[in-house]
């Protein structure tokens, strides 16, 4: 079966992404399409407003064939690492292509920029190291690497997408047998964009804001029944249900306590208890701590690693036993896997038990916490098994 993967979020699943879906099968011709996506917790460090297994399902519904979950060691993560975990998944199984979204408004061969990378990894690791300017972010520095490696070759750093497109290419690009890349333009609106502009296509975070402020019913256009019905009846998560969980956290913690939090560095425990004392809400804390060093996403991954109290020692142990975690499939995603049963370099995990819970540790605790922000009764990962969807004429509910 010819496949073509997807490294998702659905953060909930809409328009955007089904077409996402359609494109990824029509430009690579596949049989079987595969999406990877982050569970409870997200790349720029925030909660799913609605959990994996019903994120799970919307993709089912509309066009996804297989549903693997991207760790929770990957998945919080800058956008590197996390193409490291999308991409690992993806060849684990032997995928043949790779679709992604770009908002990067000029065009960029992604694979002549991976193998430009590649050949010159030396010269652009020394340029970092030599930037004076040690107070830019780090999309900035990037920004001025490449401006100063390759003049000719005008690249943004400041695209989600965009950044992610290049880190999926410059990791595709270390395997031997590479996945064929198929960038796909955004449609209409943009990745930040918070008002809904269109009656077909809005981003996420439009979605979201419509939805946490009781004004879905002017979104409903912009996403499938679906997505519409689950953002209705299910629980919604966001900071502000977890703020008072991580006020918690920096308020009984000592410095040398946070000091062993994953990516707390150059101090920035002390600043996080300080301004932790004067915030009145979460967006208040963010505001208060970021600056040029410490971006908005940045400090919001760090509170993540607060909030499912995460170390070093953990993440670290975390990537050295990768795993492919199933959360549901169809008719087409169940050959596929069977298929690939005996060809993946990972282990495939259908369910949680004790040969696998120490493996599935950070997976199963970001659950938990998860869980608790949701006040449903129901496990996140003990119990489950995959989702099925069997195949009709239409995906769509």
């Amino acid at each position: 079966m010819k496949s073509c993967g997807v490294i998702v979020e659905y953060n909930p699943f809409h328009n955007g992404h089904r077409y996402h879906l359609e494109q990824a099968r029509q430009k690579s011709q596949a049989d079987v399409v595969i999406a990877i996506m982050s569970g409870n917790f997200l790349q720029r460090g925030e909660p799913a407003i609605l959990d994996k297994w019903t994120r799970a399902e919307q993709a089912l519904v509309n066009g996804a064939d297989l549903i693997i979950e991207l760790p929770v060691c990957y998945a919080i993560q800058s956008a590197d690492y996390f193409a490291k975990g999308g991409i690992k998944l993806l060849h684990s199984l032997g995928v043949t292509d790779l679709c992604f979204g770009t908002d990067s408004a000029s065009e960029l061969d992604y694979e002549a920029f991976a193998k430009f990378n590649s050949d010159n990894e030396e010269i652009i690791s020394k340029t970092f190291s030599l930037l004076t300017d040690k107070g830019m972010s780090y999309p900035q520095q990037m920004t001025e690497v490449y401006r100063q490696v390759y003049p000719e070759w005008p690249l943004d750093f400041n695209s989600p997408n965009h950044i992610l497109g290049m880190s999926y290419a410059k990791e595709n690009q270390k395997y031997p047998k590479q996945m064929t890349l198929h960038p796909l333009k955004r449609v209409v609106s943009n990745y930040h964009d918070k008002e809904i502009i269109s009656q077909q296509f809005a981003s996420a975070t439009a979605i979201r804001e419509a939805a946490l402020n009781d004004k879905l019913i002017e979104a409903k256009e912009v996403m499938p029944n679906v997505t519409y019905r689950d953002l209705e009846q299910v629980p919604l998560v966001d900071w502000n249900r977890a703020w008072p969980y991580l006020k918690y956290q920096l308020l009984t913690k000592t410095p040398e306590d946070l000091a062993a939090i994953y990516q707390m560095v150059e101090g920035i425990e002390y600043r996080l208890i300080e301004c932790v004392k004067k915030a009145t809400s979460f967006a208040n804390f963010v505001n208060q701590v970021k600056s040029k060093r410490f971006t908005w996403a940045r400090i919001q991954r760090l509170c993540v690693y607060v909030f499912l109290n995460i170390t070093e020692k953990e993440m670290m142990a975390a990537w050295d036993a990768p795993y492919l975690r199933i959360l549901g499939f169809n008719d087409k995603g169940r050959k596929f896997l069977n298929d690939r049963r005996k060809t993946a370099t990972l282990p495939l995990i259908t369910k949680v038990c004790r040969d696998n819970e120490k493996q599935l540790e950070l997976d199963i605790k970001a659950g938990k916490l998860y869980q608790l922000l949701t006040n449903e009764s129901k496990d996140q990962d003990f119990a489950r098994r995959p989702i099925y969807l069997k195949m009709t004429n239409s995906f769509k509910i």
